[in-house]
């Protein structure tokens, strides 16, 4: 079916969703948003995705896309303007590192403001998964609402909220709100005087669950408000905020703002140990596999997930112990930077080096998968 504009399948309260909005706000795409609800989505998307997921975007011309990195990669080659990378080659990769930080590390601490606090903020989060349900009068959506939040909020354990290594988990939000405020004081975005993709992945866990649910909202707003301030001008992008007087654009010659440098300590800090052990038991499935073909499918037990996972990791974090699922996810994403770190040569590779011994990067940008990870048919599958 033909549109005149793109279709955004998602919801208000969806993680990745609020990324690719975001994105389509401020590319300038015109856009219609529509909940998984509407019959179609039933007869006409999923059949294309093979599993219930949002976001999914439906270009003009029929087609389907589902991913948030496939689908910003698909309107990045199509759409040239207004600019959304970064020119310099550093800003590049610490674009994409900090981009699979906020899609893949950020995730079990979104869900742990939503899930551990659910009775503070129930009526917010029951209606709002009320949307989401194909039409019956809204009390019945509300009472249909539960079985669907009991399914999300069951998820802590494998995601490794657990009593145990909550405090650790609230310390470390606390750590990066800390220097994200710091950061948005000074600059409008990540990069500097544009959003970029580093923006789209912080968004993904900042915006629907940090800065919508009641519970973290009051937190980011009494303790980080240029953060929470971020979060508005990356849905609006009309917003000119005062306070900023330099210009729209990336920093000149591949500069990385100085106050992005202890948000970039902190994410090798806080991801290292857990990223090394998805690492590993990536590499401890595939030994165990008798004749990996290309085309094999990622996971632990043959079925599609979005966020396939191969095995439990256990490992030591900031004093305690992170017992989770093994997120296969976070390798193929963050090997975008990997992959263009490799291919970093002269003053460019001098500079980056440089940036990674400052701040603790080195161990973690040399964490090696045994055999490479595609994304086809929207799911993950070894090259």
């Amino acid at each position: 079916m033909h549109h005149t504009n793109h279709v955004l399948w998602g919801t208000p309260h969806s993680l990745y969703t609020g990324k690719l909005r975001s994105y389509l706000i401020n590319k300038r795409i015109a856009f219609v948003e529509r909940m998984p609800s509407d019959p179609r989505f039933a007869s006409q998307v999923l059949p294309h995705v093979g599993h219930f997921v949002v976001p999914v975007l439906e270009l003009p011309d029929g087609s389907i896309l589902q991913d948030t990195t496939e689908i910003i990669d698909a309107l990045e080659a199509t759409h040239q303007d207004p600019v959304m990378g970064p020119p310099g080659p550093v800003q590049r990769i610490v674009a994409d590192i900090l981009d699979a930080f906020g899609s893949n590390y950020l995730l079990p601490l979104a869900m742990h403001y939503r899930w551990s606090f659910r009775e503070q903020q129930e009526l917010f989060l029951r209606t709002e998964f009320a949307r989401a349900i194909p039409a019956m009068p809204h009390a019945q959506r509300l009472d249909a609402a539960g079985a669907l939040m009991d399914r999300f909020g069951g998820m802590l354990p494998s995601l490794g909220v657990v009593p145990a290594v909550i405090p650790a988990m609230e310390a470390s939000y606390a750590e990066l709100l800390a220097v994200l405020e710091n950061h948005f004081q000074c600059e409008p975005y990540l990069l500097g005087g544009r959003p970029s993709i580093a923006d789209f992945g912080l968004m993904a866990p900042l915006f629907a669950h940090l800065a919508r649910d009641p519970v973290p909202a009051i937190l980011m707003k009494t303790t980080a408000p240029s953060v929470f301030r971020w979060t508005e001008r990356m849905n609006s992008p009309a917003i000119a905020d005062g306070n900023f007087s330099h210009s729209e654009e990336f920093p000149l010659d591949d500069a990385i703002p100085a106050t992005l440098e202890p948000v970039l300590k902190i994410v090798f800090e806080h991801w290292g140990a857990g990223l090394a052990a998805d690492f590993a038991a990536f590499n401890r499935w595939l030994s165990g596999l008798d004749d990996p073909q290309p085309g094999t499918l990622v996971s632990h037990d043959g079925s599609r997930q979005v966020h396939p996972n191969v095995g439990r990791v256990s490992y030591p974090w900031r004093g305690v112990t992170m017992e989770r699922a093994s997120h296969t996810h976070s390798i193929w994403h963050f090997a975008r930077a990997q992959n263009a770190a490799v291919a970093l040569t002269g003053g460019a590779a001098a500079r980056f080096a440089g940036l990674l011994e400052r701040n603790g990067g080195l161990a973690m940008m040399r964490l090696q998968a045994d055999r490479k990870i595609a994304r086809e048919h929207n799911v993950l599958v070894l090259a």
